[in-house]
């Protein structure tokens, strides 16, 4: 699936994308709110000014993936893969990061304290 595919089907009223293979898939400013990826591999993908507030990224593989001043709120990232991930002034209210993997690759805001959002630093 592509990014031209998704949105079409997005905009058509379909929610439910599991496991879904969007490798370097460019979604910049894409506006997908309560879509769920669970398990999706989004690695390397462009998000930057997102919104997906609500959706369901949990397991997501979201490695080396753009996600700058992406509008998380309340998006569930539970055991996601967000090693070398760009997060910076990304919101994140919310958001559920239980589990969630990062490195020492992983861009946070200033302040940011995956810690004690129970991230698992891999």
């Amino acid at each position: 699936m592509d990014a031209q595919e998704l949105k079409r089907r997005y905009a058509a009223g379909e929610r439910y994308f599991p496991a879904v293979i969007l490798i370097g898939v460019k979604l910049i400013g894409a506006y997908m709110p309560g879509i769920n990826l669970w398990g999706a591999d989004l690695s390397g993908a462009n998000l930057a000014k997102a919104k997906l507030w609500g959706a369901d990224l949990s397991r997501a593989n979201l490695a080396k993936a753009n996600l700058t001043r992406a509008n998380l709120s309340g998006v569930k990232l539970n055991e996601a893969n967000l090693r070398g991930a760009k997060l910076n002034y990304a919101k994140l209210y919310g958001a559920d990061l239980r589990g969630a993997y990062y490195d020492e690759s992983t861009r946070f805001s200033k302040g940011f304290d995956p810690i004690s959002r129970n991230m698992q630093k891999f």
